[in-house]
């Protein structure tokens, strides 16, 4: 993430679905107006670079998911989240480098009916985040919260 105000806003997403954790590379920080009760009830890591972070967190048994537009990827109303998933928001102007998305297992894309074809980061993580909490509660699963 370039942007701590995007960086804040999915903070305090995570924080209203339970999500309970965020990793961020970089120079990631917090607006803690922004993040508001997400500073205090999710844990943000920061690393230099993603791509030992999701070989670590495949070997732990979650599948990593990217938010992204791609040839080959799914759209995000439907789709199918395991219970332990790792969604990966790339970058807001470049979105997802090629040493990561070697590494997803699955890629899902918010479908767009208009323009301009893409969304801001926090608000496309938002609704991503939405859709997974949705999927996993109608599946059955247990909450988010359970998968740290």
């Amino acid at each position: 993430m370039r942007s701590h105000v995007n960086l804040s806003h999915i903070v305090r997403t995570c924080g209203c679905f339970g999500v309970p954790r965020v990793i961020a590379c970089g120079a990631a920080r917090l607006h803690e107006r922004i993040a508001r009760d997400g500073a205090d009830s999710v844990v943000l890591e920061i690393h230099r670079s993603l791509p030992p972070v999701l070989d670590r967190l495949r070997d732990e048994g979650y599948e990593i998911v990217g938010l992204e537009q791609a040839t080959y990827s799914e759209s995000l109303f439907g789709f199918p989240f395991a219970a332990r998933t790792v969604l990966v928001v790339g970058n807001e102007r470049t979105g997802l480098e090629d040493d990561v998305l070697s590494r997803l297992d699955r890629v899902a894309e918010i479908p767009m009916y208009g323009l301009p074809h893409s969304l801001n980061a926090a608000t496309s993580a938002s609704i991503a985040i939405y859709e997974y909490c949705r999927w996993v509660e109608a599946a059955g699963q247990s909450s988010p919260r359970t998968h740290a």
